[in-house]
C-alpha cells in the first residue's frame, strides 16, 4: 500500500476545536501601517524582508477576514494543487 504524503502546512490553532485563535489586537495608524506584535512574529517565524500575502474573504460585498500567509509558504500550496493538474494536462 502507498504512503500518503504528509501535509506539513498550517491548521487553525486552538487546542481541540480546530477554531482560530485571536493572537493579538493591532492598531492602523493614518499611514495604513500596523505592527506585528515581536511574539506573533516570532511563533509564525516571520523576519524582517519577509513577504507576506494578504488574503480578504468577502460576505455580502464586505471584506469580512483578513489573513496573512508567508508568500514562500503560499507558493508552496499552489505548487502543490496546481503540480498534478499541469503534470496531467502534459500528458495529453
Amino acid at each position: 500500500m502507498a504512503k500518503k504524503k504528509e501535509k506539513s502546512g498550517c491548521t487553525p490553532t486552538g487546542g481541540d476545536t480546530g477554531c482560530c485563535t485571536c493572537e493579538s489586537v493591532v492598531s492602523v495608524d493614518e499611514r495604513g501601517q500596523m505592527v506585528l506584535p515581536k511574539e506573533v512574529r516570532e511563533k509564525a517565524g516571520i523576519k524582517a524582508g519577509d513577504k507576506l500575502a494578504v488574503i480578504s474573504w468577502q460576505m455580502g460585498g464586505k471584506v469580512c477576514c483578513i489573513s496573512l500567509i508567508k508568500a514562500d509558504e503560499m507558493a508552496d500550496m499552489i505548487k502543490d494543487f496546481m503540480g498534478p493538474m499541469m503534470a496531467g494536462m502534459s500528458k495529453g
